[in-house]
């Protein structure tokens, strides 16, 4: 698992999001470019942004006993997995906008750095350390470049 802590780990990940055109095919899924770099951006905003409520008692036990293992794991996700209600994104997205705002959230987490995340509260699965920040941010990112062939 490549460390997006690290600055020559957050630029090959910058130049892979470069790599990405309005018009790039997907090799599975059903999101548009512009769509996935959304879904993508939803990830920092829980961070960043607050902008989602909190999952409270039931809700927030499950995150934290079902899915957190597959979010925060090295096993890399599946192909046309399930996601998330918060992650959806089924509207059309700018593609320029959503692209730019990605880059920013990748700087700005590198640039806070593993220090700032370690033992960080995340909006759905309690407190994570820096290693399960990181396996979170690039395992995500990593699957959906690879969705639109930029590896």
């Amino acid at each position: 698992m490549k460390n997006l802590f690290l600055k020559k780990n957050s630029e090959e990940i910058i130049q892979r999001i470069n790599l990405l055109k309005a018009d790039s095919k997907k090799v599975w899924g059903k999101m548009s470019v512009a769509q996935m770099l959304a879904h993508c951006n939803v990830t920092y905003q829980l961070v960043y942004e607050n902008k989602k409520e909190k999952p409270k008692g039931l809700k927030k036990w499950l995150l934290k006993t079902f899915v957190k293992n597959t979010v925060v794991s090295a096993k890399p996700y599946l192909k046309n997995g399930r996601t998330g209600p918060d992650f959806l994104i089924t509207n059309d997205r700018d593609f320029e906008k959503e692209k730019n705002l990605l880059i920013l959230y990748v700087i700005k987490t590198q640039e806070l750095g593993a220090n700032y995340f370690h033992q960080k509260e995340s909006h759905s699965f309690g407190l994570l350390t820096s290693t399960e920040w990181n396996t979170m941010f690039y395992k995500h990112l990593n699957h959906h470049l690879n969705q639109f062939g930029v590896y």
